[in-house]
């Protein structure tokens, strides 16, 4: 996509390549790293597209879960990286996630698979990751978030072809930000009201 687009709008351009060949996602296994609600929702629209969804988690989902997006739970984080075209991470930062994807991690996935980020950059090694897609170890990044936001100018990540940056633009809608707004307003709501918070957040 990223080489692409320059292509596209690129004033040498005279024809367009006939073998610019992209990856299917249709029947490709998705491993997603964090099966929380925002992982769930990324595998229910995972279905629509025919993938193989496998997850890792803390804890497993129940069973009628699973079977309604189809997705198979991985003990370990290993066995999902080994399988997986794409592997998402969809994470909390924590102590024990920091740069929970690093060479290792990295080293395990297929050279033909993508790595999509859409939790927080320091879940990623991105040193790790900056050396595994100059040497072609995984094929592709795709990040919404990064450490540091937005990256030093000169950061080798901005310079390679098959990395995909966005400026943390996941929830980026209008309607995203209006109903956010509402969810915070009925939390502190219902906290002056001495009412149980929808939204709390648990240690």
């Amino acid at each position: 996509l990223h080489p692409g687009c320059r292509i596209a709008v690129s004033p040498d351009t005279e024809h367009f390549a006939v073998d610019w060949l992209g990856v299917e996602v249709s029947r490709a296994t998705l491993g997603i790293v964090g099966m929380g609600s925002i992982g769930y929702k990324v595998a229910q629209r995972a279905r629509a597209f025919d993938m193989r969804i496998l997850y890792h988690n803390r804890r497993r989902r129940r069973k009628e879960e699973e079977e309604a997006v189809g997705a198979h739970f991985c003990e370990k984080m290993e066995d999902l990286l080994q399988q997986s075209d794409f592997v998402m991470v969809v994470v909390n930062l924590t102590p024990e996630t920091h740069k929970l994807i690093g060479k290792k991690e990295l080293r395990l996935m297929k050279p033909t698979a993508t790595l999509i980020n859409i939790s927080r950059g320091a879940v990623l090694d991105q040193d790790a990751l900056v050396e595994a897609l100059q040497n072609k170890v995984i094929r592709a990044a795709a990040l919404d978030v990064t450490h540091p936001e937005p990256l030093p100018r000169d950061h080798p990540l901005l310079k390679l072809d098959n990395v995909i940056i966005t400026p943390h633009i996941g929830t980026a809608t209008a309607q995203a930000v209006e109903l956010m707004a509402e969810e915070a307003a009925a939390n502190i709501l219902a906290a002056l009201r001495g009412q149980p918070i929808p939204s709390e957040v648990l240690p």
